[in-house]
């Protein structure tokens, strides 16, 4: 019992004055469903929170050729709550990648690239990046795979 005291109160800092970037379902939340979002993200900056800028883009390959299509952040009335629609075309393989930064957590950002399959977010392979974005290497392996797998 000692042993898990010790470890809850070594990794507490760890948490503390976090940036997360959390994504979910929107069929959970009544207005993003309004707003036809196909994902909600909620932000969590504990040190100023209103210096979060978060961006997103569907990153693809559509017949052979990589495309990367800047997306809207739609901002919904709980703060630090977002809505992203669906501004990418039918065809070709994407992912939706997200970036979470805050100039008072210097060099640290929060991102995430969620794959989709016949365009439904694939929540399974959703990945997750602390410290840095995404490498376009990263956005890369996750396309193949989502090309390999057609």
């Amino acid at each position: 019992m000692k042993h898990l005291l010790v470890l809850s109160m070594l990794a507490a800092p760890l948490f503390a004055g976090a940036l997360v970037l959390d994504i979910g379902n929107p069929s959970a939340n009544p207005e993003a469903v309004a707003k036809q979002a196909v994902l909600v993200a909620r932000m969590t900056a504990c040190k100023s929170p209103e210096k979060t800028t978060v961006t997103a883009s569907a990153e693809g390959i559509v017949d052979g050729m990589r495309k990367s299509i800047p997306l809207k952040i739609v901002p919904l009335s709980t703060a630090g709550t977002y809505a992203i629609t669906r501004e990418w075309p039918p065809q070709g393989s994407w992912v939706v990648r997200m970036v979470a930064t805050n100039p008072d957590y210097k060099d640290y950002t929060a991102s995430v690239l969620v794959p989709l399959d016949n365009g439904a977010l694939q929540w399974a392979g959703m990945k997750r990046y602390y410290h840095a974005p995404p490498a376009e290497a990263d956005i890369a392996a996750m396309l193949d795979r989502r090309v390999s797998s057609r």
